[in-house]
């Protein structure tokens, strides 16, 4: 599976040579890496960074393992030896690694649980091995992971301590070990912690770290969002390998109703800042919105494991909306600057933030910032972007699915033959998804592509010629005796259109939004006229929407009734002269210097 141009090649492309040099740069400039150098010495040190900064260092190992494998970057492979190297020298005999707890000085292992992060890093470690095992095979890093998780398992597996990490994320990784390994004890473990969750091991807010009830029992995603999100992608993983469908059915309600009530337009996960948490259903204030850059992640973990679980193409969907919009947008074009929050309303055009050292993680308001003192996004984002080809299309036994649409090559195996094709697309810009047929050696196969939901209108042509209506919300099927040089053609509909909030989302009553495509489209105060205030706009949702030089233009009003008193007999309508207002996509925001910007905009 290979990426071969349009926007996420392009995003791989600057992952590469900006973002992951980048996050190193920081890394090292800070001194997070030191600290392995430090604790390898066996002396008490003075350690820097937040308790767990080690899972910075694994993220961008990570990062760097799925890129060797897409590119074999010879200077990423010195790289990463580097770091291994530096990494094994600070693991203990029993394998037991991290440079805040258990070293000369320090706080003993696993005295801080609920914030202590160890399990967590480690969860972070031996994803970084899933990575290089699956690009590269078994090698020194791998098995300082394997030492790692070995470890685990004889320290809180049967008879062991019986208790859970305040943040969840060892689960999903010893899953996936186990997956890449073969070894059924990392599974068994993984298996352990989630049954453990809700038991109240925990002190303080059970609910913050999903310890208030069972995995099974729950009925929505609570508490904070990144938690429950890599907590639910690990459960999956083990309800598929167990064969558990009891669980798998209730992981499929929790994350059904946490999109239907508890996530933004945008498919930001995470509607408040306080505890970077879930908040009730509906509570979806569009300037509250929290909606962490790890938070789309974890979020697209979940859905990507529930693709591969039930089939499902609406989770595809849930996967294109939080990509386009906030994994796409977190990061700044050149690749150097991230949003930690991705709030659909920035109420003031702020200045650049500083430039120099780590930022207060929310200090940047509506700027992107070049790295914060808790720099969990810029590693995250660097190891997604890194591996986004594996969330591209699937297989089975009946044939090949294309989730997203992305010009790409595809070659692979389905029931025992080759078949492979190529993606040729210009999506978002235009609704023409091309598939050729480079190689089939199986007879008939059946070529899908899932079907947007707001996709009306679309069809789909195989190589008889012939159009047919694809459903929205599902998948369309091709299926024939392929040759090489058939071409299927799915056509989609990509004209803007206005979108309206659930009447339940108290924060956007009288509001309406614009979509085209995937594509959340947003004002930006720079675009009004010169001394007009964003908050005096309100738009003509009658009037019909134009696309004019790649921008998407509304008609509004700017202007607001005068008073002194901001309630009276009769609403608001608006009053104001006249307006035409160009909209930028969502993620493009902040890229054209200080702004104020909303997504959901008052109707006139």
């Amino acid at each position: 599976m290979r990426l071969t141009g349009g926007h996420w090649s392009e995003r791989q492309a600057v992952n590469a040579a900006a973002t992951i040099r980048h996050c190193l740069h920081w890394l090292e400039a800070l001194e997070w890496t030191a600290n392995f150098d430090r604790a390898a010495e066996g002396k008490e040190f003075k350690r820097t960074g937040f308790q767990f900064s080690d899972s910075e260092i694994y993220k961008l190992a990570e990062a760097t393992a799925w890129e060797i494998g897409r590119t074999g970057d010879p200077g990423l492979e010195e790289e990463l030896q580097k770091l291994t190297a530096r990494i094994g020298a600070a693991q203990h005999e029993d394998g037991y690694l991290n440079t805040a707890f258990g070293n000369p000085g320090q706080e003993p292992r696993y005295s801080d649980l609920e914030w202590g992060h160890e399990l967590y890093c480690f969860g972070h470690l031996i994803q970084a091995a899933v990575a290089r095992l699956r690009n590269h095979g078994e090698d020194e890093f791998t098995r300082i992971a394997r030492r790692a998780a070995d470890h685990v398992c004889d320290t809180f597996g049967p008879g062991g301590i019986e208790r859970i990490c305040g943040h969840a994320e060892i689960e999903v990784a010893l899953a996936e070990l186990s997956r890449a390994t073969g070894e059924p004890r990392y599974l068994e473990q993984a298996r352990l912690f989630i049954e453990r969750h809700g038991k109240g091991t925990l002190k303080e807010n059970g609910l913050y770290y999903q310890d208030d009830v069972t995995v099974r029992d729950a009925e929505v995603l609570r508490g904070h969002a990144v938690r429950a999100l890599y907590l639910t992608s690990g459960a999956i993983d083990v309800a598929v390998e167990t064969g558990d469908a009891e669980l798998l059915e209730s992981l499929r309600r929790q994350w059904d109703r946490t999109v239907a009530r508890r996530t933004h337009l945008t498919g930001g996960m995470g509607s408040q800042y306080a505890d970077e948490a879930f908040g009730r259903d509906f509570a979806l204030n569009p300037d509250e919105a929290y909606s962490e850059s790890c938070a789309a992640i974890a979020a697209i973990m979940t859905a990507w494991r529930l693709t591969l679980a039930t089939g499902e193409p609406h989770h595809g969907d849930m996967i294109e909306r939080i990509a386009w919009n906030v994994l796409s947008g977190a990061v700044a074009p050149d690749g150097k600057s991230f949003f930690y929050a991705n709030p659909l309303h920035q109420r003031t055009a702020d200045p650049e933030p500083p430039t120099e050292g780590a930022l207060p993680h929310l200090s940047a308001g509506g700027r992107r910032g070049h790295w914060f003192e808790v720099s969990c996004c810029p590693t995250n984002l660097a190891r997604t972007f890194a591996q986004f080809a594996a969330y591209v299309a699937t297989t089975s036994e009946r044939g090949l699915q294309i989730h997203q649409f992305t010009p790409c090559t595809i070659d692979t195996v389905v029931d025992g033959a080759r078949l492979a094709l190529t993606v040729e697309t210009s999506y978002p810009d235009d609704g023409v998804i091309a598939a050729r047929i480079d190689a089939n050696d199986g007879g008939a196969r059946t070529v899908s592509f899932r079907v947007p939901h707001w996709a009306e209108g679309a069809t789909i042509t195989g190589p008889d010629g012939i159009a047919r209506t694809a459903e929205p919300g599902s998948f369309a099927d091709v299926t024939a005796d392929f040759a090489p040089g058939d071409e299927i053609r799915l056509h989609l509909p990509i004209e803007p259109r206005w979108t309206y909030p659930h009447r339940r989302i108290d924060g956007l009553h009288g509001c309406a939004a614009v979509e085209r495509g995937p594509e959340v489209w947003c004002v930006e105060s720079i675009d009004l006229p010169a001394g007009a205030d964003l908050a005096d706009l309100a738009i003509d949702d009658r009037a019909p929407l134009s696309e004019r030089d790649g921008r998407i233009v509304v008609q509004g009003l700017l202007g607001d009734r005068p008073g002194e008193w901001p309630y009276g007999p009769d609403a608001d309508a608006g009053s104001g002269g006249p307006a035409e207002i160009a909209l930028v996509p969502f993620r493009l925001r902040d890229t054209r210097g200080p702004a104020a910007m909303r997504v959901w905009n008052p109707i006139a």
